[in-house]
């Protein structure tokens, strides 16, 4: 029976989230890392298929999912949020026809940039994103801390915060300050956060001045963060840090790029240990990746 691929289904999206946690668990227990991926509801993976049908494949045989792919575009940069093959499946080049049906669609959408975070380690992988054209730009580092540990430890200068609103000013001033630290708006992106009520999302100020914003899911987890100023990142971190702890969660995490000195130092400083190291690769340099901190690997 030959592999059928075709544009994914909502009734796909559960499936499709439980082989991506097979393969990252597979993945990062060969590598010593243990398994570091669980279940959740395919929400962001749902809206990218309402806002953009064509950016989700799968790879199928039979009734069985054997693969997946799922890609976002915003302005002129696409993102390959998701490229998963199951385990058993690997080596029957279904990665290579993934890919090359999401690419497509990064070129019907005229897209200059293509963008996408890996495993630093999976470097199988990071050979199949490189003939495509997309090279290695700089260390992405998961890291985390105890909410027990974190508690007293914080310290240093952090800005005054408000909530976030959907006010077309708002949401203005939150596309100015994307397009200004990468180059790219992620509007859609905000709103997308913006009516999760598990994530926070707040205004960052330095006395009077906008300086950035920040988001806080209920698991503790920080990103998307940007500044406007390289001398606001560390600040901003540590009022992140504050929000994460008023979560109540166990554990707080972010996503730090080896870009951002102030922010890895405030984690370092903070008790923050490196969780597993990925990597963003694209086809050209872009952002100013010290003033931005991503969500996750699939959101940027």
């Amino acid at each position: 029976m030959s592999v059928i691929y075709r544009l994914a289904r909502a009734q796909d999206l559960e499936v499709a989230d439980a082989l991506v946690v097979s393969s990252i668990n597979d993945l990062t227990q060969r590598h010593g890392f243990g398994p570091m991926a669980a279940s959740s509801p395919p929400r962001f993976q749902l809206y990218s298929m309402q806002d953009d049908p064509d950016g989700l494949w799968v790879a199928e045989e039979g009734e069985r999912i054997l693969g997946f792919a799922w890609s976002w575009v915003c302005g002129d940069m696409w993102f390959l949020a998701q490229l998963f093959v199951s385990p058993d499946q690997q080596g029957r080049s279904i990665g290579h026809e993934l890919i090359k049906r999401t690419l497509e669609r990064a070129e019907t959408s005229a897209a200059s940039n293509r963008v996408l975070i890996t495993f630093s380690f999976n470097t199988v992988s990071q050979g199949l994103y490189i003939r495509h054209g997309l090279l290695p730009r700089f260390p992405i580092y998961s890291v985390g801390v105890s909410r027990e540990h974190l508690m007293g430890r914080l310290h240093g200068a952090r800005f005054q915060f408000t909530p976030l609103d959907d006010a077309a000013s708002t949401l203005r001033r939150l596309v100015q300050a994307d397009e200004r630290v990468l180059g790219v708006s992620r509007e859609k992106h905000h709103r997308y956060l913006m009516s999760d009520r598990a994530t926070r999302g707040v205004n960052l100020y330095d006395g009077s001045d906008w300086a950035g914003y920040a988001y806080v899911d209920a698991g503790g987890h920080i990103g998307p963060l940007a500044v406007l100023q390289a001398n606001a990142v560390a600040p901003a971190f540590r009022t992140a840090l504050h929000l994460a702890l008023e979560s109540g969660s166990s554990r707080i995490s972010a996503f730090l790029p080896g870009a951002s000195g102030p922010a890895l130092n405030t984690a370092i400083e903070h008790g923050m240990r490196i969780k597993c190291p990925m990597l963003l690769m694209s086809s050209r340099e872009f952002g100013d990746w010290a003033q931005y901190l991503p969500r996750n690997p699939g959101f940027m």
